[in-house]
């Protein structure tokens, strides 16, 4: 990689060395480029592994760290990379900003998506509401929130919060997002900085997990939005749930997050009624159970639905 200090590109093996706390890291490998920086794996002394941002708008990063400071600060699990360090660095008779954070090693959601059955999605977004509750809580929103800034951290691939440059305060107005997750786009709200902002992509990634793609807007893009809930089959279940996030009916994340839980379990109900009712319409012979332990489709469904929703309940709320 050539050296490109105008595009914050620089060759592995790179050292960093801090203008005012004196701390130095080498760069090994690119993970990812923005609009507002570039992301570097890098190692401190100790040769630990750690995330390095170099950012293009040094007041943009300032911002940045501070939020990170104030999440390290919260009860309760991380919402996102704890920051170690925060500094400028000289290079070139120029001068970069940079933080140094934890590196987080897991796989983004984007990519977990498309490989896994949609109502893992409904568990990725309960989790996600809970993180988001407690961002809301420190008069902040995400922003740019969307599946390629989520990460499954393993193991129990719990959900982390990445790129936290599009942290708004709360009231002003949202600087940094992507159209499809964002309501002003659709033409369903403003782009002030407020919970239901953030509730309003968090609909929007189910959208995205059931479609397997992002939908291009159409010329009337409320209607269009409806009309792909209501032919999409796993999605018909929560219509009542989705259509009041993209309306920005929900105010907390908190209230969000309840009537998810609300929704999959009448879905569990509703399925659960339906293996019953199969099964005594159109009875199977009674056989001797074989040995290898045979137990009927509908009702190993059941079961499966039945451990999901207590996995839901206890773990996540």
């Amino acid at each position: 990689m050539m050296t490109d200090p105008d595009n914050l590109c620089y060759a592995p093996g790179t050292m960093i060395v801090g203008k005012w706390h004196r701390n130095r890291y080498q760069l090994i490998r690119l993970l990812g480029s923005g609009a507002q920086g570039t992301v570097y794996l890098g190692h401190s002394g100790d040769a630990h592994p750690v995330a390095i941002k170099l950012a293009k708008d040094r007041s943009s990063l300032i911002s940045e760290a501070h939020i990170l400071e104030q999440f390290g600060r919260l009860q309760g699990d991380p919402l996102g990379p704890s920051l170690y360090d925060s500094d400028d660095w000289v290079t070139g008779g120029s001068t970069v900003g940079f933080c140094v954070m934890e590196y987080l090693e897991g796989t983004s959601l984007s990519e977990v998506l498309k490989k896994k059955a949609f109502d893992w999605s409904l568990v990725y977004v309960l989790q996600l509401l809970k993180q988001l509750a407690q961002l809301h809580k420190t008069g902040y929103i995400f922003g740019d929130l969307k599946p390629e800034n989520l990460m499954l951290i393993r193991p129990g691939y719990s959900i982390r919060c990445l790129d936290f440059g599009g942290a708004t305060k709360i009231g002003r107005s949202v600087r940094e997002y992507t159209e499809f997750y964002d309501r002003g786009y659709w033409g369903l709200g403003s782009r002030r900085a407020e919970p239901s902002y953030d509730l309003f992509a968090c609909a929007m990634i189910l959208i995205y997990a059931a479609a397997g793609r992002r939908i291009t807007r159409s010329s009337e893009p409320q209607n269009q939005l409806k009309h792909f809930i209501d032919s999409q089959g796993k999605l018909v279940p929560y219509r009542h749930f989705l259509l009041s996030a993209l309306s920005s009916d929900y105010t907390s994340a908190e209230q969000m997050r309840k009537e998810l839980v609300r929704a999959m379990m009448a879905v569990e109900s509703h399925e659960r009624h339906n293996s019953h009712a199969a099964a005594a319409r159109y009875p199977r012979p009674r056989t001797k159970r074989k040995s290898n332990g045979w137990t009927p489709a509908w009702l190993a469904a059941s079961m499966i639905i039945t451990a999901y929703i207590v996995f839901v309940v206890i773990y996540v709320m």
